[in-house]
């Protein structure tokens, strides 16, 4: 099962996360429109994309609102404390997912070992096409005036155009920050 390809982007005070929709088993599309980029009733504006097992990513995005619950909205610390949780915890350990965590001041990845990882720079992509959803999104961040979600979303129809798992089409954008 392969699918998903999610990347988070700011620029000039606003946060866009975008994914696209596509699960693939084996050779075969069998969705293209899965949703899973989500904004977290909790915290002040808080954006979650998802890659991976699907229950997986569930699983660890449960636990990460109830991390953010218990640091009263702090991105970074409720990322920390739910990697402390996926390292210690034997179930959790076996869980194959990422988690691309954003808010107005923040990008994080979640990885799948159970690290924090804040990018040099302000653009985070994983999934089948995240390294050519990366590429693109630094290209356009450099050489182009284009908007947080403007270049979220083009990133992802680049990454379309490259990996045979990645759509290229939005199924969702969501942005934080400015006028979002």
């Amino acid at each position: 099962m392969h699918g998903t390809t999610i990347v988070a982007v700011r620029r000039d005070g606003v946060t866009a996360i975008a994914g696209d929709g596509q699960v693939t088993l084996g050779q075969t599309i069998m969705k293209t429109s899965a949703v899973k980029v989500r904004r977290l009733e909790q915290g002040d504006g808080i954006l979650v994309g998802f890659a991976g097992a699907v229950a997986d990513a569930l699983t660890l995005l449960e636990k990460f609102e109830g991390a953010l619950s218990g640091a009263k909205g702090n991105l970074p610390r409720a990322a920390i404390e739910t990697a402390k949780l996926w390292r210690t915890d034997r179930v959790l350990r076996s869980l194959e997912a990422m988690l691309v965590l954003a808010d107005r001041d923040h990008l994080l990845l979640l990885s799948g070992n159970g690290e924090v990882l804040n990018p040099d720079e302000p653009v985070i992509a994983v999934g089948s096409g995240g390294p050519y959803a990366l590429a693109a999104a630094k290209a356009l961040l450099r050489h182009s005036s284009l908007s947080a979600p403007q270049i979220a979303e083009q990133a992802i129809r680049i990454a379309g155009e490259i990996d045979l798992y990645t759509s290229g089409q939005a199924t969702s954008v969501l942005s934080v920050g400015g006028g979002s």
